[in-house]
């Protein structure tokens, strides 16, 4: 990266064009202005023009960089971890900074260049207003003590983004390790940690794991297809593999990311004090756990939007998805039929598009639900990210999930047409990945292509960005024209979907588990190119594991056990033990699939989810914490008893 002769810019502050200069001088002077004056005592120097500058372009783009010295302070804020001398991770403390490894002389290389980042951005969200009734030249953007300058000035939309810059050299390398090589290896996990953070690197951990678990099933799926293609009732075998299958890699993958999370130290990382949403709004108090004044919204009202709005409305959706599915019903036996009067080569062709259409309708209308939740969800008015982020999950797993599934449960259990369900399965799979792959590697790449050319010329240069770099302030003007990245949310639902068509109904299409680990192999390498050259670099993110998705694919695995069982009692082989009796089947699958259950939940609560280990390592911390706090106790009191006694020493002296 180049830099400034003052300071190293690391991040990037853009408020819009028309801001008032008395606005753009109060917040540069709350940015530089000491901590204990409330200021957040960064360095922050104004973006100057471009090769060939025009009017258009947008003046008001500042660098944000640190002093080491405030860097190592803020590492003590966010309680960043860090590997300690004896090997461990411990909360980092400027006091006790030369036990940490690699800390050398001053610390310059000390902290990842995502870690100063990350300090950066907590120390801009935490700039808060002083004595300030409104934003300098605003009258109607109101400020009251204690409120976050940076959220009010993007809830206003005086700042349009704050974004983190890249560092061309690291990037360069992380790309040839990571994507531009095609390979047989584990993903450089270590290397995405460092430049992007946690977050994204669980999100690609989990991926390169869940891909590699489904090699077992997909290799028994191959000859189970082979060999079993026209006897569609023989799938008891591989739905029973599917039960053992979706309950162990779950309760593995717990284990592995633990042990993930205490390599990068976030695991027994404090969960910091989550601020108000910049969207958030309400009424001025006092919040009784800080005691600061901000805006109050009663949770009663919040709770009658949730269920008299938004709960309708999903039902509705739903309602409408069940209608969307009945019609792709007659659609299907309208193919079926003209295809029985007269069989030919385009009316088999034809059997297929009622699937190929519906499977396109789907990811519309997964698409436009999504637009809607969002709306909803940001109207309910949630005062957290967490838990708006929890509100907006469960809405568009809901959806998804009926709206992807629910035609081949119809089919499976109503229909009870096996060979209609493989059919419908397997084009519902290929149409999504096809989609899913232009919708978020080719157009991306496309426009974004388009924005690089138009920089290009602009700058007068015929080398690609890659090849030759730009000056700094091409660079950071280009990077801030880029797409924004909105995290790892749909890649998250991408796999959740993935592991739904996989573990619920793969027995009837082994070849599911082949599909979609040529999927997650091609998205591993589309993600990263994404990551690399698509998208703003993203704050990083210390994430101790991959959050709410851990329990939506756990409910996935439950109602995989579920639907197999019932497979399996709905064959013929297993309906041969029962001949005479439809009751007596039902009531042994039931049986059956509740022992299952049980056995599953049993196995959960036997499986530590932290290795021995790394249980043993904590404890250890933990108590060398507890010793440290009794040492620091003692110290003080004898600090307080010694001058008490030397006084009283003194006094029996005089007296006597």
């Amino acid at each position: 990266m180049m830099q400034t002769p003052s300071f190293t810019p690391l991040a990037v502050v853009e408020l819009v064009s028309d801001t008032k200069e008395e606005a753009i001088a109060w917040l540069l002077s709350r940015i530089r202005d000491p901590q204990q004056n409330g200021g957040a005592e960064l360095l922050v120097e104004q973006l100057g023009p471009g090769v060939g500058s025009q009017e258009k372009e947008n003046p008001n783009l500042f660098l944000v960089g640190a002093s080491r010295q405030r860097l190592l302070s803020g590492a003590e804020d966010v309680g960043l971890f860090k590997e300690f001398s004896d090997g461990s991770m411990r909360a980092f403390t400027c006091a006790n900074k030369n036990n940490f490894k690699d800390f050398q002389g001053d610390g310059d290389d000390f902290f990842s260049m995502a870690e100063c980042q990350y300090i950066i951005k907590h120390e801009l969200d935490t700039l808060r207003a002083k004595d300030e009734t409104h934003v300098p030249g605003y009258t109607q953007v109101k400020l009251y003590p204690g409120k976050s300058i940076i959220r009010r000035l993007q809830s206003k939309g005086i700042m349009i983004q704050m974004f983190p810059i890249h560092e061309k050299e690291e990037l360069k390398r992380l790309s040839f390790s990571w994507y531009k090589k095609v390979k047989l290896s584990f993903q450089p996990l270590d290397a995405i940690r460092h430049y992007y953070g946690e977050g994204q690197a669980f999100y690609f951990g989990f991926l390169e794991y869940f891909t590699i678990a489904l090699l077992p099933m997909a290799l028994i799926g191959v000859p189970y297809y082979l060999f079993d293609w026209e006897d569609y009732d023989k799938y008891v075998v591989f739905a029973v593999f599917n039960l053992i299958w979706c309950t162990v890699i779950l309760e593995l993958w717990k284990r592995c990311s633990a042990s993930l999370a205490y390599r990068w130290g976030t695991l027994s990382r404090k969960k910091a004090f989550e601020e108000p949403r910049p969207g958030f709004h309400g009424i001025l108090g006092f919040n009784p756990v800080t005691g600061r004044e901000e805006p109050l919204y009663p949770n009663a009202k919040r709770q009658l939007r949730i269920y008299l709005v938004s709960l309708p409305f999903v039902l509705l959706c739903l309602y409408l998805s069940l209608y969307v599915m009945m019609i792709y019903f007659l659609m299907e036996g309208w193919a079926l039929s003209v295809h029985d009067e007269e069989p030919t080569f385009w009316t088999g062709i034809l059997l297929f598009i009622p699937s190929v259409i519906y499977a396109v309708v789907i990811e519309i209308m997964n698409l436009i639900y999504r637009y809607a939740a969002e709306f909803l969800t940001e109207w309910e008015n949630h005062r957290l990210e967490s838990s708006y982020q929890n509100h907006l999950v469960l809405k568009v797993l809901v959806f998804n999930f009926f709206n992807c599934f629910a035609s081949l449960f119809y089919i499976a259990f109503v229909m009870q047409d096996m060979v209609l369900l493989r059919q419908s399965l397997a084009t519902l799979l290929i149409t999504s990945q096809v989609l899913n792959q232009f919708m978020e590697a080719f157009l991306p790449y496309w426009l974004q292509r388009r924005r690089n050319k138009k920089m290009i010329r602009k700058v007068q240069k015929r080398t690609t960005l890659e090849d030759k770099e730009l000056p700094l302030a091409e660079q950071v003007r280009l990077e801030a024209d880029m797409s924004t990245y909105l995290g790892t949310f749909d890649d998250y639902l991408e796999q959740f979907l993935l592991f739904g068509y996989v573990s619920l109904f793969s027995c009837v299409y082994p070849l599911a588990a082949v599909l979609v680990v040529l999927n997650n192999i091609t998205e591993v390498y589309s993600d990263a190119f994404k990551m690399c050259r698509v998208f703003k670099r993203p704050f990083s993110d210390p994430a101790a594991n991959i959050g709410v998705w851990q329990l939506a694919f756990e409910a996935m695995s439950v109602i995989a056990v579920v639907t197999n069982f019932a497979l399996i009692g709905m064959s013929p082989q297993v309906r041969a033990y029962f001949p005479d009796s439809e009751t007596q089947l039902i009531l042994w699958t039931v049986a059956a699939e509740h022992g299952l259950l049980a056995i599953k939940f049993i196995l959960a609560f036997l499986i530590p989810d932290v290795p021995k280990h790394i249980q043993i390592k904590l404890a250890r911390l933990e108590f060398e914490s507890l010793e440290a706090l009794k040492k620091k106790v003692r110290q003080s009191a004898q600090r307080i008893i010694c001058p008490v006694m030397c006084c009283k020493n003194r006094l029996h002296t005089r007296h006597s």
